[in-house]
């Protein structure tokens, strides 16, 4: 791998490292939204992923590529939650330690999660720059290993895998549609994709709500943007000022970037939950949100991804019970 971008060989020889480290999610057709759409409309289920989201390929990757001077020194994360999670988890298979540090805007249930797992955790300020600078402070003193949530040659490799699984599942495919944050999965999907099928549209979705990629391709370079509380918390944080990898990738490979408002994420979790009879968080949900608010038009086959289901069951009883403010304090 080099630091400019992650290759489809990468991607595969992911695929080979992480095997039997997480599940192979299924694909399946959705009649509600193809009957909506008038093309097959898939769901990649990557929300049943052993850690509840698509974040355990990433870190499993990552821990997998680690030298011995690496694993004996322990591994650190700022996170938003999921990844944090998969972190934990793939280094506890491994007997590794790890340090999660995130901001107070990262749910209790994520942070519980985390804890449940086993790693240390540090909460630290108001952002994921916040936490990043905790980090920072960790492996410089400390002398851990840092694994970032996306900006990672590994990371990216190992999200990637699910595009992948994605073709062999639906080789018609025409479009897919994943979320966009940090651009670690969007980035690591359009490569496998691009790389094995180039005429496959790859589209990003993101809340309206701190969509920093998006402001980033804007500016024509990375900036800051103010993190808010949102349905999709998993979509938060910045992209690094720094960024080396997924900002160009983005940039280079995905056909387009589409936001979506709070009440469209309100509905997509609940079209999920009532239609699909799938408990989605607001991240995983942001593909059926544009979908239904017909933000999303395709010509042939499309594939969204649920990229996870780490909801506050709290919160995610309010959204599917349609109250107008659902966040209520839960996540601010």
């Amino acid at each position: 791998m080099t630091n400019q971008t992650v290759t489809l060989s990468d991607i595969q020889a992911a695929r080979e490292r992480i095997a039997g480290k997480i599940v192979r999610t299924p694909t399946v057709l959705s009649p509600n939204l193809s009957e909506r759409l008038g093309v097959p409309v898939h769901l990649k289920l990557e929300h049943r992923q052993t850690t509840g989201s698509f974040k355990l390929r990433g870190a499993s990757n990552a821990i997998a590529s680690l030298t011995a001077d690496d694993r004996r020194r322990g591994v650190v994360a700022a996170s938003t939650g999921n990844h944090g999670r998969a972190l934990a988890h793939a280094a506890k298979l491994e007997g590794i330690r790890a340090v999660i540090c995130m901001s107070r805007l990262v749910p209790e249930n994520k942070v519980s999660e985390i804890r449940r797992l086993g790693a240390d955790i540090r909460i630290v300020g108001k952002s994921q720059d916040d936490a990043q600078e905790e980090v920072d402070r960790l492996v410089a003193e400390e002398g851990l290993t840092m694994v970032p949530p996306f900006d990672h040659a590994a990371v990216i490799a190992g999200q990637g895998t699910v595009g992948l699984e994605m073709l062999d599942d639906v080789p018609d495919a025409a479009m897919v549609v994943a979320p966009v944050s940090g651009g670690g999965l969007a980035a690591g999907v359009a490569a496998a994709i691009k790389g094995r099928k180039p005429s496959v549209k790859v589209i990003g979705i993101s809340m309206e709500r701190g969509a920093a990629m998006q402001a980033s391709l804007a500016a024509g370079k990375p900036v800051l943007v103010e993190e808010m509380p949102t349905l999709a918390d998993s979509l938060g944080g910045g992209i690094g000022l720094e960024n080396r990898l997924t900002f160009s990738m983005i940039r280079n490979l995905l056909d387009g970037i589409v936001l979506v408002s709070e009440d469209e994420i309100a509905a997509g979790i609940a079209h999920a939950y009532a239609e699909e009879r799938e408990i989605v968080e607001g991240a995983g949900a942001v593909g059926i949100a544009a979908l239904l608010a017909g933000k999303i038009i395709a010509k042939g086959p499309i594939v969204i991804f649920l990229s996870g289901r780490n909801i506050d069951m709290t919160l995610h009883r309010r959204v599917i019970c349609g109250e107008p403010d659902p966040l209520g304090g839960i996540s601010a």
